[in-house]
């Protein structure tokens, strides 16, 4: 049998051109999840493996969909192979039934890897020189210093309770206790 993965990294993208070419491959089953490749644990990833028999080929439309991570490329190929079961590539043509095809596999995988890594690196420069800029990245503050010391005070001196500030001041009740830890440690 042949059985499709369409993965996608985030919500705003979709399976729809993937779950396309796996049906166009033949495949009888397709598996579709929004979730990370670096991640080990995706729900649809695990159901394919726990369920796969001898015989069956798990298909996907790139190796990437499959896993940013070689090692655990390799585990999740090793898991096929402890069950006699194959795995195809259809945008790289990798198919682990040939040894040129595993060895294909190995090369693609690491390239795949390198890949996440270099946008992990560029990503870290990228923070780094904003930082040295004097930007920071995140969530403007919703409170000023001033609205802030205010909150603090209303509650250390049992004018207001917590939820009763956090109320007032519109911010979620754990800001509100972030703020009373911070002010006590101060």
């Amino acid at each position: 049998m042949l059985i499709g993965y369409a993965r996608v990294s985030t919500d705003n993208q979709e399976t729809a051109a993937r779950v396309a070419a796996l049906k166009s491959a033949g495949c009888e089953r397709i598996y579709r999840e929004k979730a990370s490749g670096g991640r080990w644990d995706r729900p649809a990833l695990q159901e394919i493996l726990a369920s796969v028999r001898k015989g069956d080929v798990l298909v996907v439309w790139k190796i990437d969909r499959l896993s940013r991570s070689l090692r655990d490329l390799l585990s999740i190929m090793e898991r096929l192979g402890e069950a006699d079961a194959r795995f195809r590539s259809l945008t790289e043509a990798v198919d682990t039934t040939t040894p040129a095809g595993r060895m294909m596999l190995h090369i693609v995988g690491s390239f795949a890897e390198y890949e996440r890594a270099m946008l992990h690196e560029r990503t870290r420069s990228g923070l780094e020189l904003a930082r040295q800029q004097g930007r920071i990245g995140g969530r403007r503050p919703k409170l000023t210093s001033a609205q802030r010391q205010k909150l603090v005070r209303l509650v250390s001196q049992g004018t207001k309770t917590a939820a009763e500030a956090a109320r007032r001041f519109d911010v979620h009740p754990a800001t509100v206790s972030r703020l009373l830890t911070r002010a006590r440690c101060a």
